[in-house]
């Protein structure tokens, strides 16, 4: 499987790019992986170029594919004013929309204080949250102090085992009830369309028959004990 690793550090060496390398080996203990690194520090130009004319380079266009056609990705991103930086913004920011639907995310960052560790569940989970990617629970934080001290170890290699084992069964398409990234694609478009389609409220049966007028009993479909009333039904009853 291929597991790409997004680094948005900017100096060498750098502590962000560090912590990648260490989540990527200890994801390959977990399961079988072909690693490939995107160091947005060479694409910055490139990402703003993109900003400027709608088209991405050949190196950010390599990257974005990369991205894309990954089984499962590691991010990670230096903290600035207390959130991921706006090179590591950017970069998701062109990647097509759908890219990361339903695919494994390890999201992790570094800063120089502990106090900022919070940046992942304020800023990054909610971002890959937004692009409907599947974020994997442990997220990893290291502070300046935290290398070379106790418990950083333990987080990578949890973080990390959660990322293998979750490609692992999103990538798996033989057997019965295999999960595949695709199906959940698949899915989350069809209910996204489905939304924009058909404004529906579901309501309990029993609700719908004490406040639904006479007019709307025979109306009411009971499958089991919900049944969906279309929107525009609701205001037509509620009109004198």
């Amino acid at each position: 499987m291929k597991l790409v690793v997004v680094s948005a550090g900017l100096s060498v060496p750098s502590s962000t790019r560090l912590l990648a390398d260490r989540l990527a080996a200890a994801t390959g203990r977990y399961t079988s992986v072909d690693v490939q690194v995107v160091e947005l520090r060479d694409l910055a130009v490139e990402i703003a170029h993109n900003f400027t004319s709608g088209f991405p380079g050949r190196a950010l266009s390599a990257a974005l594919e990369a991205v894309t056609e990954a089984d499962g990705l590691i991010v990670v991103t230096p903290v600035f004013s207390a959130s991921y930086s706006g090179l590591f913004k950017s970069f998701f920011d062109v990647l097509d929309q759908d890219a990361l639907t339903g695919k494994p995310v390890l999201i992790a960052a570094t800063g120089g204080s502990a106090r900022h560790s919070l940046v992942l569940e304020h800023a990054l989970r909610p971002l890959f949250a937004y692009l409907r990617a599947v974020v994997v629970p442990t997220a990893v934080y290291a502070a300046s102090e935290d290398w070379g001290a106790e418990g950083l170890a333990e987080r990578i290699d949890r973080a990390a085992g959660e990322l293998g084992r979750l490609m692992e069964g999103l990538g798996s398409g033989a057997g019965a009830g295999a999960v595949r990234r695709a199906d959940v694609a698949d899915t989350a478009s069809a209910a996204n369309k489905a939304d924009k389609a058909d404004a529906s409220v579901v309501v309990d049966t029993d609700t719908a028959a004490a406040i639904a007028p006479r007019s709307l009993d025979g109306a009411l479909a009971q499958a089991g004990r919900f049944t969906v009333i279309p929107f525009e039904q609701q205001l037509a009853a509620l009109r004198p």
